[in-house]
């Protein structure tokens, strides 16, 4: 497979799956902020830190600023990480290789870039009419998943799309996880009720699985345990890296890159990381070291994949 071609469905999966990520969030803190009275704690400060480049004064005037927050999240072109914007992206990549991706793709892809674009130029966004066009957008983006999980053919494009996907998911959860735990000092002593944590696991489509699977009232920990290390839910960390292992695995099997001995080094002492890490052991200084670290050494595996495998100069 060409290079380009391998970086272009690697990209045009992280593009989706953070579009996907962000109306989850929007969705999430739309709903829960209609309802300051139990959810005093929350605004768009989190979606704000990870999908928009603001200072803190824009934070500030903005944190609760349904209206804005939106637009700035969805809709604005001086956004790089907005809806809008990441559409436009993963529409290109899409585009650039119709070949090698199916019809239903491309179809769903483009679908839903025409749909924003209307968006922009429509009233949709109105804070009391908003909930109808995110769920269409965040069903879309749901749809996507299907399309390509049931068309695709499982060759080495389909490994770089996964590829792409679940690196871009590993990050958001490490993303979403830190900005939520930093609001508690990352002090998992401080024990919070589960209302706090209601914002992240619905933001990951956790909040039900949670409720059923954790029975104590621990629930800084119970949310750090599904969110970082729980291998049966499909956006934990340590599911995603699996994941990733499992599609890298399938890529190395038949290429004869030098550089993939090392990478492959890279993943596996990542996964062991994670997958053997002593839950008991965090506190508030090692939970903030082992996000920050993984997600560093993600990075690093993303970047060193991309100049193997992408002929990144």
């Amino acid at each position: 497979m060409l290079s380009r071609i391998a970086d272009s469905m690697f990209w045009l999966n992280r593009y989706m799956e953070r579009c996907d990520t962000l109306l989850r969030g929007v969705r999430t803190h739309y709903i829960l902020m209609l309802d300051k009275g139990i959810n005093q704690h929350l605004s768009w400060r989190i979606p704000f830190e990870i999908f928009v480049t603001s200072h803190e004064e824009e934070l500030l005037r903005y944190e609760n600023d349904t209206d804005t927050s939106l637009h700035r999240l969805l809709l604005d072109n001086e956004n790089v990480n907005s809806l809008k914007n990441l559409i436009l992206h993963a529409r290109e990549n899409a585009r650039g290789m119709q070949d090698h991706i199916t019809k239903e793709v491309w179809e769903h892809v483009n679908q839903i870039y025409h749909q924003v674009n209307v968006l922009a130029n429509s009233s949709n966004l109105l804070v009391y009419d908003a909930i109808k066009t995110i769920d269409e957008l965040s069903q879309n983006c749901i749809i996507y998943n299907g399309v390509t999980e049931t068309t695709m053919s499982r060759g080495m494009g389909w490994n770089f799309m996964n590829l792409g996907k679940y690196i871009e998911r590993c990050l958001l959860t490490i993303e979403l996880t830190d900005k939520y735990f930093k609001q508690i000092n990352y002090n998992l002593d401080d024990e919070k009720d589960i209302l706090q944590w209601r914002p992240l696991l619905l933001s990951l489509s956790g909040y039900e699985l949670h409720l059923k699977n954790y029975r104590s009232n621990n629930y800084n920990k119970n949310t750090i345990h599904q969110v970082l290390f729980n291998k049966n839910f499909n956006r934990s960390v340590l599911y995603t890296l699996l994941r990733i292992e499992k599609y890298f695995t399938f890529i190395v099997e038949n290429n004869k890159a030098e550089e993939k001995e090392a990478l492959i080094k890279t993943m596996g002492r990542l996964v062991s990381k994670v997958k053997y890490f002593d839950v008991d052991s965090l506190n508030h200084l090692t939970l903030q070291s082992f996000l920050h670290n993984t997600k560093k050494d993600l990075l690093e595996f993303s970047n060193e994949l991309a100049h193997t495998f992408f002929s990144y100069s």
